[in-house]
């Protein structure tokens, strides 16, 4: 028999209680990994919108000529 001086419930109650610590910060690990890729997702979309902008003005022809000077000036 080991020569433990505690005896098994208040270590048990220990035990419990990390693991419920432990379950607490992986269920806020997950959450925010969920809200990160979300976010990801989000600002993705929105450069491959901007490339999309950005690329079509590329692409559209410049015009020549100037444009005329507003009447009052």
């Amino acid at each position: 028999m080991p020569d433990d001086p505690s005896p098994p419930a208040p270590r048990l109650d220990e035990v419990e209680i990390r693991l419920t610590h432990q379950e607490r910060t992986i269920e806020d690990l997950s959450r925010t990994v969920a809200e990160q890729w979300a976010r990801i997702d989000l600002l993705t979309r929105q450069v491959a919108g901007l490339s999309e902008r950005l690329r079509e003005m590329v692409e559209r022809p410049v015009s020549a000529a100037p444009e005329p000077p507003p009447p009052h000036y």
